[in-house]
């Protein structure tokens, strides 16, 4: 079906459009600037109406086995809202870390069309490719984990130098069909089995005797020699720990000048001051990012309520596990190459610690003067579940709403945070950017994230209301590919999403050295390490191949 939406008023920051009327035509699943005169098409008034591109998550947890293990460790919240009255909607388990379907389902009601897993496991990239695959709608991919990867901590701990390394990325990428490369606590996963309980950014591993620079600039170097569109997504060491904005800031020195992507921020961005000896940083880190643009970062704000934490970050999450609530935690090892560490917990108002942290990833989102650079998140579900981004879009366009809840928290935040005092309400225009345009632009997905002819007409239309949380939760209308799939807040379509890959190069002698490591320690057999692009159709449950070439 083509369409003509009529009337509408655009908002696409990349073609710098804000708020104009202008009809936005569908063919064959793109965006085309004119009709043929023997096309087809039905017209879609949208007068009033707002039309933005599909909404694009470039970090949300739902594919891995730390996925499943977040679902399975609260089964008795699975039932809460697992059913629905809509007959197209398969019943899937929905608690913090919904099931697939749900996950699917969920994202799309909000406009969002594609989603990435940012954390996924080498010898686990077959589940987690399978896993997403049974997420519908929704566009996927995901970065693979590297930074803690023993064969890599060897080769570079022994000098096998630069190149050498280079291809092992390059190989890593390609075998596992990732969209870029993740680092959680760099080296400090690894260390961790070396008994370690940290490790800061110029502290050497243990057993390997390299630091987390190092291991940072090593890197960024090669994705960026590779051509890797998104940088080094980078999981900061001392998650969570007070004073971690000064590893934060040493983190953002050692990629030195290299593109380098900071994840989940509001977790590294807290400093020592006042009685209890924890205090926002943001200003801090604001700052240093108008020195650094080659810096980008997304928030991960907090959401007051029950989640579960799921992280790679197995030396944080063993000290998390004494908060946990409810009283129940796994920590888990894959192959000595990466583990995981899942701890559920619940965010309350009446505490100081959450509260102040909650406000931190305010004033980050509202400080920073640059919206291309950082993208609206909640790490979920680790700061809170997806489904609250339209209450975080509120909270950040309305600041009436915003001080209403400050109010609520615990009295002592206001003395220690600068976020009554800030005026600044996000406009759609940057909401737009924050949502679509900034995460299609760290991915180097031009075709997505956008309204301009050729693109993939991924189209979200939303009813105007000066009430955000209430515009944003249900579009009045969801295009995914040029299909309507959402209708009223209602799923009426149910497609498969594409499988979003970054074609990588490599010499292939370096599988010699890697297939010799398997055979000396890895259980599984070098033979099946290696995803082929059939075998990836087969795990996107028949999806297409997306691929996006080196820059």
């Amino acid at each position: 079906m083509n369409y003509r939406i009529k009337n509408g008023l655009l908002i696409d920051p990349v073609q710098k459009i804000n708020n104009i009327k202008q009809d936005l035509l569908i063919k064959d699943g793109l965006i085309v600037d004119k009709f043929d005169s023997l096309d087809r098409f039905e017209v879609i008034d949208c007068s009033d109406m707002i039309v933005m591109a599909g909404g694009i998550d470039m970090h949300t947890h739902i594919g891995g086995g730390k996925t499943n293990l977040s679902r399975m460790l609260l089964p008795e919240n699975h039932f809460k809202n697992s059913r629905s009255s809509n007959p197209i909607e398969i019943v899937s388990s929905d608690c913090c870390t919904p099931g697939t379907y749900q996950t699917g389902y969920r994202y799309t009601e909000m406009g969002y069309t594609a989603a990435f897993e940012p954390a996924m496991i080498f010898s686990n990239s077959r589940q987690a490719h399978m896993e997403m695959g049974d997420t519908p709608i929704l566009d996927h991919g995901a970065y693979v984990m590297l930074g803690n990867d023993e064969l890599f901590l060897e080769m570079l701990a022994s000098d096998k130098g630069h190149e050498m390394i280079k291809d092992y990325v390059g190989w890593a990428m390609s075998a596992s069909k990732s969209m870029g490369v993740k680092i959680v606590n760099p080296g400090g996963i690894s260390a961790f089995k070396f008994n370690q309980r940290s490790l800061d950014v110029d502290q050497n591993h243990n057993h390997w005797q390299i630091s987390p620079r190092k291991i940072l600039k090593e890197l960024a170097l090669c994705l960026h020699e590779l051509g890797v569109p998104h940088p080094l997504h980078i999981h900061a060491s001392n998650l969570g720990v007070p004073g971690n904005i000064k590893s934060t800031l040493e983190t953002i020195d050692a990629l030195d000048g290299l593109p380098g992507h900071l994840t989940h921020v509001q977790f590294h961005t807290y400093g020592t001051e006042g009685d209890k000896k924890f205090s926002s940083a943001a200003r801090f880190l604001v700052e240093k990012l108008k020195t650094c643009p080659n810096i980008s970062i997304d928030v991960g704000q907090i959401i007051f309520g029950q989640t579960v934490t799921s992280s790679g970050d197995t030396m944080k999450q063993h000290t998390n596990s004494n908060f946990s609530n409810p009283k129940k935690w796994i920590i888990g090892d894959i192959e000595c190459e990466a583990g995981c560490g899942v701890v559920p917990f619940k965010y309350k108002e009446e505490s100081f610690v959450n509260a102040l942290q909650w406000a931190i990833g305010l004033e980050i989102f509202l400080l920073m003067d640059d919206p291309w650079r950082v993208v609206l998140t909640t790490d979920h579900p680790n700061g809170g579940p997806f489904t609250s981004y339209p209450h975080l879009i509120r909270l950040l366009a309305d600041k009436s709403f915003r001080d209403e809840q400050l109010d609520k928290l615990h009295p002592d935040v206001l003395n220690h945070t600068v976020l009554k005092d800030i005026k600044k309400e996000l406009s759609l225009y940057e909401i737009a950017i924050l949502t679509r345009s900034a995460p299609s632009k760290l991915l180097g997905l031009s075709k997505y994230g956008n309204l301009r002819p050729g693109s993939c007409a991924d189209v979200a239309i939303y009813s105007k209301n000066v009430n955000f949380e209430e515009m944003f939760k249900k579009p009045k209308l969801v295009f995914k590919a040029g299909e309507l799939v959402c209708k009223n807040g209602e799923i009426v379509r149910v497609p498969v999403g594409g499988v979003h890959i970054v074609k990588t190069h490599y010499d292939a002698n370096i599988k010699k050295h890697i297939s010799g490591f398997y055979e000396n320690k890895i259980a599984t057999s070098f033979n099946n390490s290696e995803i082929g692009n059939e075998e990836l159709q087969v795990c996107a449950n028949g999806g297409k191949i997306l691929v996006t070439l080196p820059n």
